[in-house]
């Protein structure tokens, strides 16, 4: 047996004893396992899905499964008493998880194991004896079937098929245009339902909103979101009727398998997505656990009016405009007075006011974006929404440790999500800087639907994880991954300045980024954050009266926006305004960086203070603060590229510590890359 394979096989047993340790805790899952292992749970499901190509919950539950088929041998023990102490609350779900599991029901064990054994028998008296085999062997194979479970399976035995499915955009079937949001409203509650449904992966539905008015072939949409089935479905509403037709398709025969055409009251048009969604995991085969089925279940309010406002609030935030930010707040103002109980609308006024004051300077909405979260939490905080508005709240006040803590509810609730994984890409290179789970949730977001995103999500995924590639090392790999995001959306600006730095870590070229950057500038000259890393490389060159230039253009559209932006460039921009003659407004943006870099709380903060002090002389005090730096971890790559070559850190390096304290900062990043490039490897990652 190979290392690796040692390595997964001990890693495996140790998870397994946890579970069996915690086995009549029906309580203990993904999230308590990940603890009892000391990981995080994104890096759980991870390691686990590619050793055994089980889910975390998939595992638990055949360890669990497992131990009962043991018990059962008990004669004194019922079939209900054997799940209780296996951990499911539900007997009835118990027996169906065990006979999907083996074939049988639990109560037919003792005679399928009875005729196994005449058939060992027959073996025995044509073969001869069979060795008896130690107990530990028989607790090793135990351990170890889960692991190599998938690949023993006879390689003639065709294998069925992954449960994967994508909700294509209902059709309106009504010449009244005014109701397609009722008919989006049910496709959207009946994937909702599915996306509860652990045992299904569900693609998101702005990844298949671009076949809305591009159709294409069963066969191209499952290639390019790689699903095996298709919900198509088409209604209207007249008077208080709602009419529905819905069909289910097999991707890789381009096949219906199952058709039912609904018509219900307005009044039913809960019960109505309910049934849709369980219809169609019925057709899969999909496990249903009890605690899914509660949550499917579950109304989001009595009042059928208040939903009405709350779908037309729904369809206003699609647009992703000011305007429709105000027509859905609204219409979820309608339906709160219409029901004070409804928390969904609540979460959804937070969400909205939350995109109204993103990227403002000056904050108008934090009072109401706390408030209504609170509010959702309060009358339901199971509710994704209601941790994600909790979650946003606390980025507006930045709290980002405790809006990483909601967010990290909201993956547990939707661990699908690569929306939310982006989110956390974004505080972890911005707000935490942290390159390690920066790319740990890049990593996750850019796998979760593979190809179930939309061309612009895909574009922003793979740009996360080129630049969380790029920041901890991985020069090649980010280079890779950032010709796929502009492969994706070669509008994509982000993308395309990202490879211009991904270029210049490879080949030093600042003359080139530079063009690279103008380059992209061109197709836009408004991009504030393009013209300050323009500025930036001028800096590095040395060319300050043009990086005062676009300094200039920079300040003034941040001014005219009240933004609040990039406040670490403020000590370049400093040392521009001096080098060209402007020294008063220069003592005000060294002022300015100075109170932020005192405030900063990350790992920067000493290289900060190290590039202020020496600037203004105090290099002893620039010194000590350098040192402070390099006792850190999880820096970006960026500072080994540009930290020697930093104008404002001139003065310190004829300082006799300088070069040794700089070896070091080198030292403990290549350190780092390389622990992060074993644990990548390990997992199959890279």
């Amino acid at each position: 047996m190979s290392d690796f394979s040692t390595i997964k096989n001990t890693f495996l047993k140790k998870v397994i004893r946890k579970i069996e340790e915690n086995l009549s805790d029906e309580q203990f899952g993904v999230s308590e396992l990940a603890e009892e292992v000391n990981m995080s749970r994104s890096h759980l499901l991870r390691k686990v899905k590619n050793i055994t190509s089980l889910s975390v919950s998939q595992l638990i539950r055949q360890v669990r499964l497992q131990k009962a088929r043991e018990l059962l041998k008990d004669d004194s023990l019922t079939v209900s008493e054997v799940s209780f102490k296996v951990g499911f609350n539900s007997t009835s779900y118990f027996i169906k998880c065990f006979k999907d599991q083996y074939g049988f029901p639990p109560r037919e064990l003792g005679r399928m194991e009875e005729e196994q054994e005449e058939e060992n028998v027959s073996g025995d008296q044509n073969s001869g004896r069979l060795p008896v085999v130690p107990v530990w062997s028989l607790i090793l194979a135990v351990v170890l079937a889960i692991a190599v479970f998938v690949w023993l399976q006879p390689k003639s035995t065709p294998e069925p098929l992954e449960k994967s499915i994508a909700v294509l955009p209902f059709k309106n079937d009504s010449d009244d245009s005014s109701n397609v949001y009722i008919i989006n409203g049910l496709m959207e509650a009946i994937l909702s339902h599915l996306q509860k449904i652990e045992d299904l992966r569900v693609v998101s539905r702005t990844s298949v909103e671009k076949y809305r008015h591009n159709p294409k072939t069963i066969r191209e949409m499952a290639k390019e979101l790689d699903v095996n089935y298709f919900v198509e479905g088409s209604g209207q509403k007249i008077g208080d009727q709602i009419m529905l037709t819905v069909q289910l398709v097999e991707a890789p025969r381009d096949k219906h398998i199952w058709s039912q055409r609904y018509n219900r009251r307005v009044e039913d048009i809960f019960p109505l997505q309910t049934e849709v969604a369980k219809n169609i995991a019925g057709q899969i085969a999909v496990i249903i656990t009890p605690e899914e089925e509660k949550r499917i279940d579950k109304i989001p309010t009595e009042d059928l009016v208040a939903y009405d406002h709350y779908l037309k609030g729904l369809e206003y935030t699609r647009e992703e405009t000011r305007e429709g930010l105000y027509q859905a707040i609204e219409n979820f103002e309608k339906a709160i007075a219409q029901d004070p109980g409804f928390a969904h609308a609540y979460a959804y006024m937070a969400i909205c006011y939350y995109y109204l004051d993103i990227f403002q300077a000056h904050k108008q909405y934090a009072g109401q974006i706390n408030t209504y979260a609170d509010k959702a939490l309060l009358l339901d905080a199971d509710l994704p929404e209601s941790m994600l508005a909790k979650a946003l709240f606390y980025m507006e006040d930045e709290q980002y440790e405790l809006a990483v803590k909601f967010l990290e509810k909201v993956l547990a609730y939707r661990p699908n999500s690569g929306w939310v994984s982006n989110f956390l890409a974004d505080i972890y290179t911005t707000y935490l800087p942290d390159t390690e789970k920066y790319l740990e949730h890049a990593l996750r977001a850019s796998r979760l639907n593979r190809g179930g995103q939309d061309s612009v999500t895909a574009s922003y995924s793979y740009l996360h994880l080129s630049n969380a590639l790029v920041q901890t090392g991985f020069l090649k790999e980010a280079g890779e991954n950032i010709k796929k995001s502009l492969a994706y959306n070669p509008a994509n600006l982000f993308s395309e300045y990202v490879y211009a730095y991904v270029q210049l870590a490879q080949d030093k070229d600042l003359k080139k980024t530079k063009q690279l950057l103008l380059r992209a500038l061109e197709k836009d000259t408004t991009r504030f954050d393009i013209i300050q890393e323009v500025a930036k490389v001028c800096y590095y060159l040395r060319d300050f009266n043009e990086a005062m230039k676009y300094y200039d253009d920079f300040i003034r559209i941040k001014k005219a926006e009240d933004l609040d932006v990039y406040p670490s460039e403020n000590a370049k921009i400093a040392y521009v305004l001096e080098k060209v003659g402007r020294v008063e407004a220069s003592k005000k943006y060294f002022a300015a960086f100075k109170a932020y870099a005192d405030k900063d709380h990350s790992v920067y903060q000493g290289l900060s203070l190290s590039t202020y002090y020496a600037h203004h002389g105090e290099l002893n005090l620039a010194m000590k603060h350098l040192k402070t730096f390099s006792r850190q971890k999880n820096y970006q790559f960026w500072v080994l590229l540009f930290l020697r070559d930093e104008p404002l850190l001139e003065r310190l390096k004829g300082h006799p510590e300088f070069d040794t304290v700089m070896a070091r900062i080198d030292e403990t990043f290549w350190a780092q890359h390389k622990q992060t490039r074993a644990m990548l490897e390990a997992e199959g990652l890279l």
